[in-house]
């Protein structure tokens, strides 16, 4: 009989866990500080603190996610991070006048290096996920990173494959994966009461401002390691007017609306459709429309992801010029969060409630808020922590590898719109025309952006390609596949590459 040894089994667990979309229960870990036992108290730090003030932010993540680790049982925080010396003396000075004793980092690496911390909590720019991430798993560290899970397809593979090598428990900040609502609303629907799901529409109606244009370089803030901030990214002057925040629109930091919010109503789209892997192909419709600034990233955005034999549709519309108050518009009377359509009906819903309609819209089934929506964060914070005392991954509600796969969503549809090329309003119909959900989608938003002064006749949408991927080998493969697949990986600054875990 062959003998299994331990690197034979990781390897394994590595490939299968890839290939079947299928997380593993892992045991130990190389190099690791300690496991704490279930009893034992979960010492953890919080890295990227995030701006409480920038113009357009939510509040800085790290920020928000400090009182949600402090509200589970059993976890301590006891070191923060940050590369601007204000955020990090604006998060300490409250444990201060607590009289509790957190430590405070500049370089990140020093966390790491710390052997009394047992997990991260990792809220940094996205394209710093990867490299803290391998990191952490390296140092023995537990990982619960926010989303999107990697800034690209390449990246979020090595975090998989390191999370399977080194033993490490890897959540991602999904959080609606811990709503008890929507998995009780998606085994229903899955259980057939309304006939085979047709597809699913993942919405973001949104407002946003353009973030404006500058000339010349903008000024550093003081208080910034800058070349820390850039770290795996190009170092290259700020030519916009904020650092913090606005980094989501432009590629070589962020991934747009679509890695900022669309994952979220992406990610429970592809868990109501039991979708364990990345669709086979996506395509995008959208633009940078009426905000003439200096961001990247596309603001009204309509991707299709090929899944069958149930496809996903997923809109984002940040534009908003009319004082109307409905001039963001609605789709089955829903702003945000999903509607899944049946062959006898549609749910329309999100984590803090929702209903299911017959076909003329009449309510059949209420999914009333049962009080978890307002709970979510510190529930899936506490997910994390009861896993990195079980060491078992197949406990976590978002683990590395459901993260990576709706997060390659994302990847998909954003590669396909930066290799698409603007197009006239009867091309594009006339190229979806054989998609009818698709087609409506387009038809309602352009509407929506007649409502908000754009017209796409005079100023065109761009029209990406279809992308195909093939999951077993993690590549797009066919037409375009060259130049998705140089979309997927990037050059790196010494010394911030991303080890090759995978």
């Amino acid at each position: 009989m062959k003998t299994i040894t331990r690197r034979n089994f990781l390897n394994t667990s590595l490939t299968a866990g890839l290939a079947l979309g299928m997380p593993r229960i892992v045991i130990g870990a190389q190099g690791s500080s300690r496991a704490p036992g279930p009893n034992d108290t979960v010492r953890v730090a919080v890295i990227g603190l995030g701006s409480t003030t920038v113009v357009g932010g939510v509040g800085g993540r790290g920020h928000q996610l400090i009182p949600r680790v402090r509200e589970v049982p059993g976890a301590k925080i006891v070191a923060l991070c940050d590369v601007d010396q204000a955020h990090l003396d604006r998060e300490a000075k409250p444990f201060k006048d607590r009289g509790e004793e957190v430590a405070t980092y500049r370089d990140l690496r020093r966390v790491f290096d710390d052997k009394s911390i047992d997990a991260v909590v990792i809220a940094l720019p996205n394209h710093w996920h990867a490299l803290a991430t391998v990191w952490a798993c390296q140092a023995g560290k537990d990982v619960y990173v926010e989303k999107p899970f990697s800034y690209n397809l390449w990246e979020g593979q090595q975090m998989v494959a390191a999370a399977r090598k080194y033993g490490r428990m890897v959540q991602v900040g999904t959080q609606n994966r811990s709503s008890p609502l929507l998995r009780q609303a998606f085994d229903y629907l899955r259980s057939g009461q309304v006939g085979p799901m047709r597809y699913v529409h993942a919405l973001v109606y949104r407002a946003r401002d353009g973030i404006g244009t500058v000339n010349t370089p903008a000024p550093l803030p003081a208080t910034v390691d800058y070349d820390l901030w850039c770290g795996p990214a190009p170092k290259t002057p700020l030519m916009r007017k904020q650092l913090h925040y606005e980094w989501h629109w432009f590629w070589a930091t962020g991934n747009g609306e679509m890695g900022n919010n669309g994952i979220h109503v992406i990610d429970i789209s592809r868990w109501a459709l039991g979708q364990n892997q990345p669709p086979p192909r996506a395509m995008s419709i959208g633009g940078r429309l009426a905000f003439n600034d200096c961001g990247e990233t596309a603001n009204t955005h309509i991707a299709m992801f090929d899944y069958q034999p149930a496809p996903l549709i997923c809109e984002i519309r940040n534009v908003r010029a009319s004082k109307n108050p409905d001039a963001m518009g609605k789709f089955r009377n829903k702003s945000s969060g999903l509607v899944i359509d049946c062959e006898g009906g549609y749910f329309a819903g999100d984590s803090s409630g929702g209903a299911l309609f017959d076909k003329q819209g009449k309510k059949i089934k209420d999914f009333p808020d049962d009080g978890s929506s307002k709970g979510l964060e510190t529930s899936h914070m506490s997910n994390f922590v009861a896993a990195v005392r079980s060491r078992k991954a197949t406990e976590l509600a978002a683990e590395a590898l459901q993260g990576h796969h709706s997060t390659a969503c994302c990847h998909m549809a954003n590669i396909s719109y930066r290799l698409g090329k603007q197009a006239r309003s009867e091309v594009i119909r006339d190229t979806i025309l054989a998609k009818p959900e698709l087609s409506d989608a387009f038809e309602r938003c352009r509407d929506y952006l007649r409502e908000n002064e754009v017209n796409l006749e005079t100023t065109p949408a761009s029209l990406g390609p279809w992308v195909t991927f093939d999951s077993k080998q993690e590549r797009f493969v066919g037409d375009f596949a060259n130049q998705a697949n140089a979309l997927s990986q990037r050059e790196y600054r010494q010394p911030f590459e991303v080890p090759k875990v995978a």
